[in-house]
């Protein structure tokens, strides 16, 4: 009974917060429960989870909607406990993007120095929030000039790279979780498996296990809480990639992901499609402006 009280009553002090993503066009479904659930719902059946993947396609204006009512929404429950996580920032640039944060330098050094996605103006908001808020950013993505040299040189190539440079990466070696993701990764190349593809495959472990480590870290934190992560879903769908990465890293925290996509079916959602992506399956609507 607590329970249920509870949670209506977070659900009812959700709405003022939610308001503007229930004017999106989006459908949300529980994979668990077998059901269509509202953002609110959502939130709520994600509250005692250490980490949440929020797989998106970069260029779907709903989705990013939706990551900030939900990031919104988990702060609502955690306050200052509440950390992001995100691909779009690189780990280099972590002390930039903390001293954004604190206000020490200006949002044209971000800007600057940061080395931001050329679309980051669909994450603004985020980090905004965040800094109007005092949360914790982490800039999880690996530096992007080594995965271009694993994609040229191979994995090996790492152990080469200095001390300091290897603190940016995931410990080495890196498990590259050859089978279900590398096949599913090849069929994504149109299935031309090679000694060339397999450097690329490499290259997407590095980014993937960086991520995962460096969240690792961060969930060990006495005063996280709770950890959103954002990312492209093919990182995070099925629950390999990122997810399967931190699985190895930290056994003992509890993970969910939800994956987000556009589909021509949004009107009748065939759901039984997507059961195996992940734990919520988000459609928005495709006829929705794309940001890019």
């Amino acid at each position: 009974m607590q329970n249920i009280k509870k949670h209506l009553i977070l659900s009812l002090s959700l709405l003022p917060i939610l308001a503007i993503a229930q004017e999106s066009s989006y459908k949300i479904y529980y994979t668990a429960a077998q059901k269509e659930i509202s953002l609110t719902e959502l939130i709520t059946a994600a509250e005692h989870t250490d980490v949440i993947f929020f797989g998106e396609e970069h260029n779907d204006s709903v989705a990013h909607s939706l990551q900030l009512e939900v990031f919104k929404g988990l702060h609502h429950i955690h306050g200052p406990g509440l950390a992001l996580s995100m691909e779009m920032f690189q780990t280099d640039v972590q002390p930039v993007l903390t001293e954004y944060l604190a206000g020490w330098i200006t949002e044209k050094n971000l800007q600057t120095d940061a080395r931001p996605w050329k679309n980051y103006k669909d994450y603004r908001p985020l980090v905004e929030y965040a800094k109007e808020n005092k949360l914790y950013v982490l800039a999880a993505n690996a530096p992007s000039r080594y995965t271009n040299r694993v994609a040229r040189a191979g994995i090996a190539s790492l152990a080469e790279l200095p001390k300091q440079s290897k603190k940016l990466l995931a410990p080495l070696p890196i498990d590259t979780l050859t089978g279900t993701y590398y096949e599913k990764f090849i069929g994504l190349l149109g299935g031309h498996e090679g000694m060339g593809n397999m450097k690329i495959y490499q290259s997407q472990s590095v980014w993937d296990a960086t991520m995962a480590w460096q969240i690792a870290q961060l969930a060990k934190k006495h005063a996280v809480k709770q950890v959103l992560h954002l990312n492209g879903r093919f990182h995070s769908d099925e629950k390999l990639g990122t997810y399967a990465q931190l699985q190895r890293y930290a056994k003992k925290l509890k993970l969910l992901n939800i994956t987000s996509f556009s589909d021509t079916d949004f009107d009748h959602p065939q759901w039984e499609k997507w059961l195996h992506l992940g734990d919520f399956i988000i459609i928005t609507d495709p006829s929705a402006k794309r940001s890019f």
